[in-house]
């Protein structure tokens, strides 16, 4: 038994043996099979890596070069001055001064602490007088950058506070600076003034610190210390400079932002989009802004490089940019004074005559009635009992005037193209009585003591009031007879109010006339649905045909006559002649554009009727009947054509008393034969008299000034 379990015991460790050498085996074989695996995987990691490396330096090398320059390589893009505008004859009106300049280039290294210490040290080698606009954001901003200021404004904050974002913590920091802190005296105001300027600055932009009054001292000090002030340099600035004295003309050239204003709040996206900076100078009214693309330079172009401590190695200039386009305008300031001159004495007159007592303005515009181009304006107004005028030259296309009988050419023109009149029509002058309502007539027929057949161009000869009235009533579908007549309710006037602004529209009468500068106003055409009947608003619609109800402006009504004198096309009035390149020195090159005639539209009428109008309106001026209108111009030294427009209006008084007021205004062409020139009279509430005719007064001058000036021989 003892042998049996020996033997027995053997075998089971011999088994055990061979088990564990067996498994030895196995895992002899497992361990190679991994490592060589491993071996394989780090092998494929390689040829990977090396095949990547490969493509970077060889197969992309250029472009990863490339890269590498251009996180290190910027170009940045300066302003240059901007384009001069001339007069017709060349004169300059509106230029650049050039001023010396302290500037200042912001690195992105730059911190709040950095500038601070820049403003302080430039602060003791110019001299920044305070701004009187500086915030109290701008003041706190100057408090934390003072880096023992920001450090305890930090320890102020909450624990919660502090793990906020810097950008949140820093609000919070500005919220917490209290008014106590931030009482600066004088010298600390001016270094505020400068760090302001310093901080508005964007990364790589060059911006202005002090351009004007900058002393030779100054530059030299500057310059002298240009190691200790990084960013800091001298340079040369520009300021819009207008030269002409003459008060019209500045107003229509208009205005120019400085650098320190920048773009205009409501309009900076656009201009942004465009690739303007936030402080580069743009238009900011009329002529200076309507032509900014042109008047703005094109910027020049560095070619940076920044170190790897966020400093400029070098500059290299790419383009130097250039100076933006000139204008030429269509006006000669030596007629624009004589013309102006006219307008302000006789209105000067009217005032100290009492005669302009309640009158809020004067306004005269001439105008090529053949190519559009604008010759002279003039605008003044003063306020009621004042004696002191005030220029308002721009009321020339922004103030809206009832005309008066100077647009009943429009009317016979609407009486035609709607075939309720024919030709040289015939009809009989006569007051037209209406229902509930006193009679309406001419001003030589009030009680129908005079009435006379008279055709269309004696309509406009004597300014008749019942020849339009009749063309109205024709249009409502009423042919007078004689005798009371009550005319349709308002609701049925529609299409006689629409069929006679269509009318007038074609002229440029109530439309845009689309000038080249902004803000044009079109005048007044209540809507027929604001009527009322118990207003006594029934027949507006026969004063509108004899100019008693719209408003116009003196723009309006120089471009209405042109069309008649130019044969009938209606021309877009232009203020610029042309675009024009620079010379060598700056200053007006060649022509580049220029400004091209544009008609709008033909007057939709014939040559005939066209005739008949042309021959009416030389009668107002040369006509024999007793009541021609405007036969003071008969004496002008050119032949003229023209009509004449008396508006009656009037005001009420502080103590209560009415005033009864006339508007006087008057259209002019001439020569009447070959036009050159047209012109728009419209002053506004005059007292009424049998004397007082400052419409034809003016009207006179002006012909004879252009006279004297461009066709005496």
């Amino acid at each position: 038994m003892k042998n049996g379990k020996k033997q027995s015991q053997s075998t089971s460790i011999k088994e055990k043996l061979n088990k564990a050498k067996s498994g030895a085996a196995v895992k002899r074989g497992h361990i190679p099979f991994r490592l060589n695996f491993l071996f394989l995987v780090i092998f494929v990691l390689f040829v990977a890596l090396i095949v990547r490396l490969g493509n970077l330096q060889i197969v992309n090398s250029e472009k990863w070069d490339q890269q590498i320059k251009a996180a290190t390589v910027t170009t940045i893009k300066q302003s240059t001055p901007r384009g001069s505008i001339y007069d017709a004859k060349g004169n300059l009106l509106a230029g650049n001064q050039a001023n010396a300049a302290i500037t200042f280039t912001r690195m992105s290294s730059m911190s709040a602490d950095d500038l601070l210490k820049i403003a302080t040290k430039l602060n003791q080698f110019i001299d920044v007088p305070v701004d009187d606009k500086l915030t109290e954001r701008d003041l706190k901003d100057f408090y934390l950058a003072d880096s023992k200021h920001l450090e305890a404004a930090q320890k102020k904050l909450s624990v919660k506070e502090q793990l906020l974002s810097s950008s949140e913590q820093y609000s919070l920091m500005i919220k917490n600076v209290s008014k106590d802190e931030l009482n600066f005296n004088e010298e600390q105001q001016k270094i505020a003034t400068i760090f302001t300027r310093l901080n508005a600055g964007q990364n790589l932009k060059t911006t202005f610190i002090k351009n004007e009054g900058v002393t030779d001292e100054e530059l030299a000090t500057v310059a002298e210390h240009a190691s200790e002030l990084a960013g800091v340099s001298t340079g040369t600035d520009w300021s819009r400079q207008v030269n002409t004295t003459n008060d019209a003309l500045k107003s229509i050239i208009g205005t120019v932002s400085t650098s320190k204003q920048g773009l205009p709040a409501e309009e900076a996206e656009d201009y942004l989009k465009q690739g303007y900076f936030s402080n580069d100078r743009v238009g900011t009214s009329y002529l200076e802004k309507q032509y900014e693309s042109q008047l703005q330079g094109t910027k020049s172009e560095y070619k940076v490089t920044i170190n790897n401590k966020g400093s400029i190695e070098s500059t290299k200039e790419i383009s130097a940019g250039s100076k933006g386009n000139n204008l030429k305008l269509t006006i000669d300031s030596a007629f624009q004074e004589k013309f102006d001159s006219i307008v302000k004495t006789n209105y000067q007159q009217l005032i100290d005559s009492g005669a302009a007592q309640y009158s809020n303005g004067i306004y005269a515009v001439a105008m090529n009635p053949k190519t559009g181009a604008i010759l002279g304006i003039s605008g003044y107004y003063h306020q009621a009992n004042s004696k002191e005028m005030q220029q308002n030259a721009i009321g020339v296309f922004q103030a809206a005037i009832v005309p008066g009988s100077a647009i009943k050419a429009a009317t016979i023109t609407t009486g035609w193209d709607n075939k309720v009149i024919s030709g040289n029509q015939v009809m009989l002058d006569q007051p037209i009585y209406l229902q509930g309502s006193p009679a309406k007539a001419s001003i030589f027929n009030p009680t129908g003591s005079n009435n006379r057949y008279i055709d269309a161009a004696k309509a406009l000869e004597i300014s008749s009031n019942s020849y339009m009235i009749q063309i109205a009533l024709r249009l409502l579908g009423i042919t007078y007879q004689g005798g009371t007549i009550s005319i349709p309710s308002i609701s049925d006037q529609t299409k006689a109010y629409e069929e006679l602004r269509a009318g007038f529209a074609q002229y440029g009468l109530g439309v845009k006339t689309g000038v080249d500068i902004p803000n044009e106003e079109t005048g007044e055409s209540p809507a027929v649905s604001s009527l009322s009947e118990t207003n006594g608003d029934g027949g507006k619609v026969l004063d509108l045909a004899f100019g008693q109800f719209d408003t116009y402006t003196p723009l309006q009504m120089v471009q209405y006559i042109s069309a008649i004198a130019n044969g009938g096309s209606r021309v877009e009035p232009h203020f610029v002649e042309g675009i024009y390149n620079n010379d060598a020195n700056g200053n007006l090159g060649e022509l580049k554009e220029s400004i091209a005639t544009k008609v709008l539209n033909k007057i939709d009428i014939t040559s005939d009727e066209m005739a008949i109008l042309k021959q009416g309106l030389y009668d107002v001026v040369h006509g024999n009947d007793p009541f021609t209108t405007a036969r003071p111009l008969a004496s002008t030294k050119m032949t003229v054509s023209a009509k004449t427009g008396t508006a009656e209006t009037s005001v009420t008084t502080e103590s209560g008393q009415l005033v009864e007021l006339n508007n006087h205004n008057a259209v002019v062409y001439g020569p009447t034969d070959d036009p050159e020139i047209a012109v728009a009279i419209m002053v506004p509430k005059i007292k009424q008299t049998d004397t007082t005719y400052p419409n034809l007064v003016i009207a006179k001058q002006i012909m004879d000034a252009y006279y004297d000036m461009y066709l005496a021989k």
